[in-house]
């Protein structure tokens, strides 16, 4: 997970404590992010790395942990990125 992912989540995780790194672990909605916040926070991804989640990655699953979304990111990145 790249520095620059993790301190485009930290804004979406009310709970994580200041000065605490994102861990990639880290599960998303324990530290906060809510239905709401992960549109917005999909907004910004879709805009700072130039990709597209397809619509099958919108789900629990890939907003479970940092790690998770930086996968789903990741992989997008790697296959051309926009949809």
């Amino acid at each position: 997970m790249e520095d620059q992912f993790a301190t485009l989540l930290r804004p979406y995780l009310r709970f994580l404590p200041e000065g605490e790194e994102v861990r990639p672990d880290a599960r998303l909605r324990d530290l906060g992010l809510d239905s709401m916040q992960a549109i917005e926070l999909l907004f910004d991804i879709e805009d700072s790395y130039q990709v597209t989640l397809p619509d099958e990655r919108l789900n629990d699953r890939t907003f479970e942990t940092a790690d998770s979304l930086w996968q789903a990111v990741d992989e997008e990145r790697d296959s051309g990125g926009r949809s």
